[in-house]
């Protein structure tokens, strides 16, 4: 018996599979991977949301028309957005330790491997004698430096790998601040907005028959369209709550700007990435600002940086 799971917190898994059994072609058609930090399969991205249905349903059929038994368990529930980002922070702060300590080993490796080259060229004659065909020194001469060009390769390519690791450990260490981006944020409000909006909008949407082209749903319908899409919508809405709590904090610390249409003005100098530009015209969601040239360019209020009036 192969059990899909799904929660919230975990995502989507599945249990009971084993080396072999024939599962395993299946799981990756159906679009799974296989962890091996947990041992298990599971759906890409399917943590800290709800559960996609399709797939789970599509997986389901696939495997017993291979001929396993599969049942389900899914909690459709979602965690508090906050519970999510707290999550979402300690993950991250564990994998730059994971990530800073494997830096450090390939560091040690690095100098090691370059320890080894060195010592490998200083067992070559001096001055780059050449061999001496027919000699009995030729056979020791071509291994030594067979040797050393080999110790001189690995010292190059563990010099690439501790590189390489070093920049990861590098970028680790931002990603938080950058998930956190006073303008990311803003941006993300937006976007959150907007799929709300859609989720909206499907539950009174028209619906398309074949003779009488697009019609005004009916009221089961709706009914059973707002049963169903009600975890997504309460989730966008615990996200958009969350991130515009995050903003308002930003904006009273100082930390953003929190510009908009009533506090911008035609006329108004500001500074849009490092760049200091005039208002032609304040949108509703941007700024339009003049060029060189004979258009003009718009900017999200949250990139403004800075504001100075014409007086």
């Amino acid at each position: 018996m192969l059990t899909i799971t799904h929660t919230h917190e975990a995502g989507t898994m599945i249990d009971g599979t084993s080396r072999g059994d024939g599962t395993a072609e299946v799981l990756k058609s159906a679009g799974w991977r296989w962890g091996r930090s947990i041992s298990a399969w599971f759906v890409p991205q399917s943590r800290d949301r709800l559960p996609k249905l399709h797939t789970i349903t599509r997986t389901k059929s696939a495997l017993e028309a291979a001929g396993f038994e599969v049942e389900t368990e899914i909690d459709s529930t979602h965690r508090a957005t906050a519970d999510v980002e707290a999550g979402k922070i300690e993950r991250q702060a564990d994998r730059v330790d994971a990530v800073a300590a494997k830096a450090e080993r390939k560091t040690g490796a690095e100098d090691a491997a370059y320890d080894k080259a060195r010592a490998a060229l200083d067992r070559l004659p001096e001055g780059g004698e050449p061999i001496k065909v027919g000699h009995h020194s030729e056979g020791r001469h071509r291994n030594a430096i067979a040797k050393a060009d080999n110790a001189m390769r690995k010292s190059v390519e563990a010099s690439a790998d501790a590189t390489t690791d070093k920049a990861r450990a590098d970028a680790a260490t931002h990603t938080t601040d950058a998930r956190y981006n006073p303008v990311t944020v803003a941006n993300r409000i937006e976007t959150l907005g907007a799929e709300l909006r859609k989720l909206e909008r499907r539950i009174t949407a028209q619906c398309y028959d074949d003779t009488r082209g697009y019609i005004d749903a009916t009221a089961d319908q709706i009914q059973a369209r707002a049963t169903r899409l009600a975890p997504h919508i309460d989730e966008k809405r615990d996200q958009i709550a969350y991130w515009e709590a995050v903003r308002a904090a930003q904006v009273e610390s100082g930390k953003a700007t929190g510009y908009d249409r009533s506090t911008v003005k035609k006329g108004d100098r500001v500074k849009i990435r490092g760049q200091w530009r005039i208002v032609v015209r304040a949108n509703l969601k941007t700024v339009s600002v003049a060029t060189d040239y004979t258009w003009t360019d718009t900017s999200p209020y949250a990139e403004i940086q800075q504001l100075v009036r014409p007086e």
